[in-house]
């Protein structure tokens, strides 16, 4: 059976300089994907961080980028029609091992185990928990110092970023000791903004959340380990 054609959709939104980012998709519950363009990360092609949806608009954008690029997987709840997208614009697709058997038949795809670094400042981590093989891109390029955080974070209110322990959660203190390790592997001062994979809904209009390294630090993550369900606060004063 022929596959439908793509929704018309509509094209990404620029929200910082070589920053962009994509409409909510369907195909990932309402998920959020990002490009950052090869300009602002020191690579030879732009990083798409998981699958926009399936859209005409997005396809002839997303081809009509003039160095090509690569797909990055923050976990298996940002894979969307990643077979498809990788057919229709040919750039390679790189997921953590854990989940690349979730990718069959896709062409150009690459794994990588605890840690990855793409190049001086480009650098994944393996961050398990909400997936078993979820993911986190820090980019400390010439302009931007972002964290794409995928699901590891969501928002929780303008400006607010916080662990949630859902139904679709794989391991909650695994997550939890995924962010530890987080915190211990960033750079000082790292990241600036912090870009989220999950719905936006809750960031009020807001796009990005900036002051990520104090937002990172004021977890209460041993708080956590003891809270059933729900968002993580910060940490309490006294």
């Amino acid at each position: 059976m022929q596959a439908p054609p793509p929704e018309p959709g509509r094209p990404p939104q620029l929200v910082l300089p070589g920053l962009w980012l994509f409409a909510p998709s369907r195909d990932t519950q309402g998920g959020s994907s990002w490009l950052l363009e090869a300009a602002h990360s020191g690579l030879a092609g732009d990083l798409l961080v998981d699958c926009p949806g399936y859209s005409q608009a997005n396809l002839d954008w997303l081809r009509a980028r003039p160095l090509g690029g690569t797909v990055v997987m923050t976990s298996r709840e940002g894979h969307g029609r990643c077979r498809r997208l990788q057919e229709a614009i040919g750039w390679d697709v790189l997921v953590q091992e854990q989940e690349a058997y979730l990718l069959p038949g896709v062409s150009g795809l690459r794994r990588f185990g605890a840690e990855s670094r793409l190049a001086p400042g480009v650098a994944l981590l393996w961050t398990p928990g909400p997936t078993p093989g979820a993911a986190v891109l820090h980019v400390a390029g010439p302009t931007l110092n972002v964290l794409f955080c995928g699901r590891l974070l969501l928002p929780v209110g303008p400006g607010a970023l916080a662990p949630l322990r859902t139904a679709r959660t794989f391991h909650w203190p695994r997550q939890l000791r995924s962010l530890a390790r987080l915190r211990r592997w960033l750079p000082e001062g790292s990241p600036h903004w912090i870009a989220c994979g999950g719905g936006l809904g809750a960031l009020r209009g807001q796009k990005l959340v900036a002051g990520g390294a104090a937002l990172l630090a004021g977890l209460d993550l041993e708080e956590g380990l003891n809270v059933p369900a729900g968002p993580l606060g910060a940490r309490r004063e006294g």
